[in-house]
């Protein structure tokens, strides 16, 4: 068993343990964040930290209704850019707690006038003790250079952030499940194996997902990327209609990651059936039986009660075992892929 492999299958646990340790944490921050009157949120994060961040602009902006920023950090590394943070939330997120760049977004941040939050897998790194709140991913050692359990956590806590200060009671109730459907996941690596190896010959594709499970499409195409070399392409259902679509021909393998929500539906049903027009060869992961007949393979996984926002974890591990079983089969070592180190410090 490869160190990615182990990792993957302990995140049921993890997320138990990353909300238990944070759970007064979250609660005094969100009640710092009302006081305050945030009125804007900016997150800085790289990669796949990045793609966690992106799922919880999509829940704060959704069900908050507060604007969520993606922070540029060259314009404060690289240009001196001295930018007014006043009345606004930031968050800095970064497995390793490590990330120079994130760090001087949140430096000046607690300088220029912002509530500060961080979002990392160390508690002693320069990240977590910079800012007026730390969320601990609370993971346990992460060996294998692709994030597993750490992206799973991340997840979890900006679910957690964005729908207690959304005071979504009812949402918040669905995340105590997400544990047990993740591990229902981890049950079918069997089915995962079997479509990787109908795969193994894969050079290049595309991922598609829409809307709140957008950066699943990001993030499933950095994990087929890193472990196994292959050219992945993630784009939002929505904007593969302009240009990107004239790429697909006969053959193409397509991933779309299929939301239950009634909201992203239509439009995901309009794009499987134009792809199969043009002889693409469709991959479809979703909870929902009429989505998954539209593919030529599918996976299913387990129910939602049509919440995208759930969704998103059952296709984090499903695209991390596909990446990990992938990697198997081409006789690549997914724990140390060539030219990548575990931690990366950009500027």
């Amino acid at each position: 068993m490869t160190l990615m492999e182990k990792e993957i299958f302990e995140q049921p646990e993890a997320l138990k343990n990353c909300f238990s340790y944070n759970r007064e944490t979250l609660n005094k921050l969100v009640s710092d964040i009302r006081n305050k009157g945030i009125v804007n949120v900016v997150i800085a994060a790289r990669g796949t930290s990045d793609h966690a961040g992106i799922y919880g602009k999509y829940l704060i902006e959704s069900y908050v209704g507060v604007p969520v920023g993606l922070s540029a950090p060259s314009a404060v590394t690289l240009y001196g850019g001295n930018i007014n943070y006043d009345n606004m939330l930031v968050i800095g997120i970064s497995q390793s707690g490590k990330a120079a760049d994130v760090l001087a977004v949140m430096e000046q941040a607690k300088k220029n006038g912002a509530l500060t939050c961080t979002v990392t897998n160390d508690e002693t790194s320069p990240l977590a003790k910079c800012a007026d709140y730390h969320l601990f991913c609370n993971a346990g050692l992460e060996s294998s250079v692709a994030a597993t359990k750490t992206f799973g956590t991340q997840l979890y806590i900006m679910a957690y952030l964005a729908l207690m200060w959304a005071g979504r009671d009812d949402m918040v109730k669905m995340l105590a499940e997400v544990p047990e459907k993740i591990r229902k996941v981890l049950d079918d690596n069997e089915k995962v194996k079997a479509l990787a190896t109908r795969a193994r010959f894969m050079t290049d594709c595309f991922i598609l997902s829409r809307g709140i499970t957008y950066p699943m499409a990001l993030e499933a195409a950095l994990k087929v990327q890193e472990t196994n070399y292959v050219r992945a392409k993630a784009y939002p259902v929505s904007d593969f209609h302009h240009g990107p679509f004239a790429m697909v021909d006969d053959g193409t393998p397509v991933f779309v990651y299929a939301g239950s929500g009634k909201e992203t539906r239509k439009d995901t049903v309009e794009m499987i059936e134009k792809l199969k027009a043009v002889g693409a060869d469709v991959l479809v992961i979703s909870a929902d039986d009429d989505l998954l007949s539209l593919g030529d393979v599918s996976f299913k996984i387990p129910a939602s009660g049509g919440n995208d926002f759930i969704d998103m974890f059952s296709f984090a591990v499903f695209g991390q075992l596909f990446a990990c079983n992938l990697a198997a089969v081409k006789g690549r070592n997914p724990d140390a892929p060539r030219g990548l180190k575990k931690i990366t410090i950009t500027k």
